[in-house]
């Protein structure tokens, strides 16, 4: 526990973090990397050049000293980061290297005004934080290890089939290389994959949404091709079925949560992924429950897996969906094959889902969400039945930071 003098000091920060926090996390990986630049075999460089690694870690630094009387109230984000930090293969040996780097940027960027007590007091209280993040991912690691199917570490899969689902969305089907049996995952979940492609210095690590049901014996992930995307370009081009891909267990915080109310699933792009496996679990798992699947592409072109959503829809009752293109093509047109032209917007969703006490699960690029979280804190949905999930580090959809 720390001392209310510690605790006095660290909170005194505060507004120094609100202010210089963004220069002192990127200071920090340039300091880290420079001195530990086996870590970049771990760490998303894109997430690095974007600059979203570092307004990530420093909206982590800020909440924990503001919360530093009461850290519990931090523990659901600690639990959110702990997961991807399990995936990843962030073991407590790494903290202290963490804890060196973060403490040698604040003193470098707030130079005089980074006093041996300031630096004391975040040295002592980083410690009590890492403690926390090494508490919970020990037993992330030893719950995804013991499962039935689980495993330690990164597991190699043979890919059994590459199907290309739109212009720039592929889905491979992977199945464990040693034929054991696999993990089973909750729907929202993701699979976190390690690449080296050829001429990189680095592995790579990326995470991708399971967009199938779980039960099954193969995983299935669905990856939009990103234009500077490593790892994504690599997957679509390199990658051929019966080659291997070394996968950790799934993982993640957003999840399907099992209830009577009606699910509402929001999705932009390729943050359709996460939203097929929840329907594909409501629909096999939770028949009686009403779902609604409502997914904004560009146009046909680029819209992923829409045939196997319309089987899923047919087959029955309670199942609906809805298609909205902001760009359809003159064919998407001639065809009818959408509802809406334009974006999803607030009068649109009010006129399919009549019930704003249903839960509300959405996913997609952070503009997208940005408009979609507005819209049901307008509508008066409740937070506890709003539920996101961002594709990498997390990002803010209003003035507060907010977190899936």
């Amino acid at each position: 526990m720390l001392n209310a003098k510690t605790i006095e000091i660290i909170k005194s920060t505060v507004p120094v973090l609100e202010v210089h926090g963004k220069a002192i996390t990127t200071r920090f990986y340039q300091m880290m990397f420079t001195n530990h630049p086996e870590l970049l075999n771990i760490f998303n460089h894109a997430n690095q050049r974007q600059g979203r690694q570092q307004t990530a870690l420093a909206n982590t630094v800020y909440s924990a000293a503001a919360h530093i009387d009461n850290l519990g109230a931090i523990i659901p984000v600690v639990k959110q980061i702990g997961e991807k930090h399990r995936a990843l293969g962030i073991l407590p040996e790494h903290y202290p290297i963490v804890g060196e780097n973060l403490l040698a940027a604040i003193k470098d960027v707030l130079g005089d005004a980074a006093t041996d007590e300031i630096i004391n007091a975040w040295a002592e209280a980083y410690g009590v934080i890492a403690d926390a993040f090494i508490g919970i991912e020990k037993e992330m690691y030893k719950e995804a290890k013991e499962q039935p199917g689980g495993w330690e570490g990164f597991r190699d899969f043979v890919v059994e089939k590459k199907v290309q689902e739109s212009e720039v969305i592929t889905s491979f089907y992977l199945k464990p290389e040693d034929g054991k049996e696999i993990a089973s995952y909750t729907a929202g979940q993701y699979l976190t994959v390690k690449v080296q492609p050829e001429g990189e210095e680095y592995t790579h690590i990326r995470h991708y949404s399971l967009s199938d049901v779980s039960g099954k014996d193969y995983f299935r992930i669905s990856v939009k091709r990103e234009v500077e995307g490593v790892v994504s370009n690599y997957l679509h081009d390199e990658i051929k079925e019966g080659d291997i891909l070394a996968a950790s267990a799934p993982a993640g915080d957003f999840v399907l949560e099992s209830k009577s109310t009606p699910a509402v699933l929001i999705s932009g792009g390729v943050g359709l992924t996460p939203m097929l496996s929840m329907l594909h679990t409501i629909v096999e798992q939770e028949p009686e429950r009403e779902v609604f699947f409502i997914h904004g592409a560009l146009n046909s072109n680029v819209h992923a897996l829409k045939e196997e959503v319309a089987t899923l829809v047919e087959k029955h009752d309670k199942a609906h969906s809805f298609v909205a293109y902001s760009e359809p093509t003159e064919q998407d047109k001639a065809d009818m094959n959408f509802d809406k032209e334009g974006f999803i917007d607030a009068d649109w969703l009010k006129s399919i889902v009549a019930d704003n006490q249903a839960d509300f699960y959405f996913c997609g690029p952070v503009p997208f969400m940005k408009i979609v979280y507005r819209t049901l804190k307008d509508w008066g949905v409740p937070a506890e039945n709003i539920h996101f999930e961002f594709f990498g580090p997390a990002s803010e959809l209003e003035d507060e930071t907010v977190t899936a």
